[in-house]
């Protein structure tokens, strides 16, 4: 039986364009003007490789300093501009059945407590879910380790993975991690961008997905 690593922000629940007005925010503050559609395409990336990536893009290099204190920043606004959070279609109805089945799953993501914490209680995930965030591990995504980590505590061999995301760079770290991926439309990427960069199967979201584990073997 496989596993499902899933991502939580996009691919859960309905948070992207929220991080993105908190990032554009926080980077509007430090007199950095970016533009939101630049943003987007970096959701889903670690804070720290999103920070300096972007502040490079607009040619203002920051210090490790800087950076932390801009993700800092971002996690504050965030929380200020979505204290309640909503599960995605089907989401929380997904997860429910997933457990009801013993269908073994959890959550990886790049986010971190306290950012996650409404978004877990939104989709009724109870504590005993297998949920690795950004904290417990060296790098986020796009490398591989959080997907890793999730499946080691799953007590899953990573080629009987399979990987739920809604950004790019969910696929390239699942490539990275020998584990198969589903793409999910929900955090704005289009099919044929998750198809390129990996994708097994491409779904609207996680009611679709629900509908359609049969064709992953579930």
């Amino acid at each position: 039986m496989p596993a499902l690593v899933f991502d939580l922000d996009g691919t859960l629940v309905d948070t992207v364009y929220a991080h993105v007005f908190a990032w554009q925010r926080a980077f509007s503050e430090r007199g950095m003007a970016i533009d939101g559609w630049r943003i987007h395409r970096r959701i889903g990336m670690s804070g720290g490789l999103f920070t300096r990536a972007a502040a490079r893009e607009l040619g203002h290099p920051i210090s490790d300093e800087d950076a932390k204190a801009l993700q800092a920043r971002h996690g504050e606004l965030y929380r200020e501009l979505l204290p309640d959070r909503r599960a995605l279609p089907g989401a929380a109805e997904l997860l429910a059945e997933l457990r009801e089945r013993s269908t073994v799953h959890g959550i990886a993501t790049s986010g971190g407590p306290p950012d996650i914490d409404a978004s877990l209680e939104a989709l009724g995930v109870p504590g005993d879910t297998v949920v690795v965030h950004r904290g417990d591990v060296e790098r986020a995504k796009p490398a591989p380790d959080l997907f890793l980590e999730c499946a080691r505590r799953l007590e899953a061999e990573a080629i009987d993975c399979y990987v739920v995301g809604d950004a790019v760079w969910d696929l390239l770290a699942a490539r990275r991690a020998r584990m198969l991926s589903i793409g999910l439309l929900s955090g704005g990427y289009g099919e044929d961008e998750l198809t390129r960069a990996g994708a097994f199967r491409v779904y609207r979201d996680t009611a679709e997905l629900q509908d359609s584990l049969d064709e992953l073997g579930v």
